[in-house]
């Protein structure tokens, strides 16, 4: 089997990686295996569409700037996402990766032009059913830019499911609630949706909700939330509910945090999935 390739549906290749819009070798394969220094984004492609491929891309191109000191042009992601995608059927998981293969230049603080993989797999189905969360006190590096360094977060996830929860949630040195391990989570009072304010990744779904919750003038805004708080909030108001979004799922609700249970309301989630899904497709 060559180099990137991997399962089929109805003899088109699923799994598939490749690099600048060209199969990637066993060398290209071998410095993303070994590559922590790069960042990405990942979205469910239907018909060679994308919700939010604007946001996606200008989270590429900020990325690139922070990470090697060059901007990353759009037409030229564009580019390789319609190279990889004319070997997948309509559905279809991406993940576009930024990385360099000239990893001495990065690391003497040179500016390079990097090198863009996208690798598709089989699409996922969105998540519904409600999760448990574990807190933990941990910080991302970089908690705004949606980068490769990801060992402190799944070993956290690991120890919490371990612990008989779906995943965990973060906060910071300052007691803050932040965000989960690959999600951002919401809080919803019946009357608002209401962010954390912390350091945390602008999640490309969370920006899609904000969208949609806006354009149906559902108030949406940030606010500190601290955990030692979340009992009391939640027994002030028996309505709180909150919930996960990712690339994978817009609204999955959450029925507790460590001790405190919390509202799975169906209404509320139905109504967040509608937000979402007013962001239109948007063609690569």
């Amino acid at each position: 089997m060559a180099a990137g390739l991997g399962t089929s549906e109805g003899g088109v290749v699923i799994d598939r990686v490749e690099v600048n819009g060209a199969e990637a070798d066993t060398a290209d394969l071998k410095i993303l295996a070994r590559s922590n220094y790069s960042h990405f984004s990942s979205m469910q492609v239907r018909d060679r569409a994308v919700r939010g491929l604007d946001l996606h891309l200008k989270r590429l191109d900020d990325g690139t700037r922070e990470l090697f000191g060059t901007a990353l042009d759009a037409d030229r992601v564009r580019s390789c996402l319609r190279h990889a995608l004319h070997h997948c059927p309509e559905a279809v998981s991406v993940r576009v990766t930024v990385f360099s293969r000239h990893q001495e230049a990065v690391l003497r603080g040179e500016d390079v032009e990097p090198d863009v993989a996208v690798a598709t797999s089989a699409p996922i189905t969105a998540r519904t059913s409600p999760v448990r969360l574990r807190t933990v006190q941990y910080e991302r590096d970089l908690p705004h830019v949606k980068h490769a360094g990801t060992f402190g977060l799944s070993l956290r996830r690991r120890q919490a499911v371990l612990a008989g929860y779906d995943d965990m949630l973060f906060t910071d040195r300052h007691g803050r609630i932040s965000e989960a391990s690959i999600s951002n989570i919401g809080f919803f009072d019946s009357e608002r949706v209401i962010w954390p304010e912390a350091a945390v990744l602008p999640g490309i779904t969370m920006q899609l909700l904000q969208r949609g919750l806006a354009a149906k003038g559902i108030p949406s805004d940030r606010r500190e939330i601290h955990l030692r708080d979340l009992g009391a909030w939640a027994s002030d108001t028996p309505a709180l509910a909150a919930f996960l979004s990712n690339s994978i799922s817009p609204a999955v609700p959450v029925a507790g945090i460590d001790s405190v249970a919390l509202t799975v309301d169906p209404d509320m989630t139905d109504l967040l999935v509608n937000c979402y899904e007013t962001n239109p497709w948007q063609t690569v």
